[in-house]
């Protein structure tokens, strides 16, 4: 039970156009804020696919470091999540 006195410092939702590698520093700071994020990939998949592993492999990385989640969302998307917020992955048990 929240206590009335008690505020709960709220969870910020925010998208993100993945254009480039130098945008991971942004991207990391609002990670480490404990944001959840979507970020769209497209534009950097269309130029460079190996930028772009080496990128998500930043992520989650630095996503598993403050304990949070990470996954697609279809072809274009990526979600990420703080560590009070979990990913449902298929054949995971949610009670677990």
């Amino acid at each position: 039970m929240v206590n009335k006195n008690e505020q709960k410092k709220p969870i910020y939702l925010k998208t993100f156009t993945l254009r480039d590698a130098k945008d991971i520093y942004e991207i990391r700071t609002d990670i480490e804020k404990h944001m959840i994020l979507i970020i769209r990939i497209t534009p950097l998949a269309q130029r460079d696919v190996d930028e772009l592993r080496i990128v998500v492999e930043e992520l989650y990385k630095c996503v598993n470091s403050v304990g949070g989640d990470i996954s697609r969302l279809g072809e274009e998307r990526i979600i990420v999540t703080p560590p009070s917020v979990k990913i449902w992955h298929k054949g995971i048990d949610a009670n677990s």
